[in-house]
């Protein structure tokens, strides 16, 4: 004898969601001239432990835990990984533009190299834990890109770091309203 066993479903549509961004447009991509201490500098912000890669992965988890039961901060997370996306790829211009290599490698001052890993994520069960850790990659990815723009003196490559910036501290903004609402 069959049972009549509905399916779960999750009826959460991402159909009409837009990257979550200011609505300004990015400079151009370009650098003044070739340098691989700046691509270096950037793998760090493509895929280092602070990075655009990280800040993907974490939201696309933390959306994909939130789907089934809060599906507009679901949305509101997964606009945010698009707009990550956007400046993964930029990063990746520049870096390309800069003589460097795209291979998920962050490439230290020191010469050392380390490979992208899952291990740079703050993966909580928590959905206000997990806001938190987002706005505190943030705050990290900012502090990060000012750092990074101090050692670069190319105002093209800056230009598009700075862009950036607006962007993230867009995304503190609608975390913390979106904490407010929890």
């Amino acid at each position: 004898m069959k049972e009549n066993v509905q399916p779960l479903v999750n009826d959460c549509s991402f159909v009409n969601v837009k990257p979550a961004m200011v609505d300004l447009p990015y400079p151009p991509i370009q650098v003044k001239e070739r340098n691989q201490k700046y691509a270096d500098l950037l793998s760090m912000d493509y895929c280092g432990s602070v990075s655009e890669m990280s800040a993907i992965t974490q939201y696309i988890n933390n959306e994909n835990r939130m789907s089934c039961e809060k599906c507009p901060l679901a949305k509101t997370i997964l606009g945010i990984a698009m707009a990550e996306m956007i400046h993964l790829q930029k990063l990746g211009e520049l870096i390309h533009l800069l003589g460097g290599n795209i291979d998920f490698v962050a490439r230290q001052s020191n010469g050392r190299q380390k490979m992208w890993t899952p291990a740079y994520l703050t993966i909580s069960q928590n959905v206000e834990k997990m806001i938190w850790a987002d706005i505190e990659s943030e705050r990290a990815a900012i502090n990060q890109y000012k750092i990074h723009m101090k050692a670069i003196n190319d105002e093209y490559v800056n230009a598009v770091l700075a862009r950036i910036i607006k962007d993230e501290e867009y995304h503190i903004m609608m975390l913390q309203a979106v904490m407010e609402e929890l």
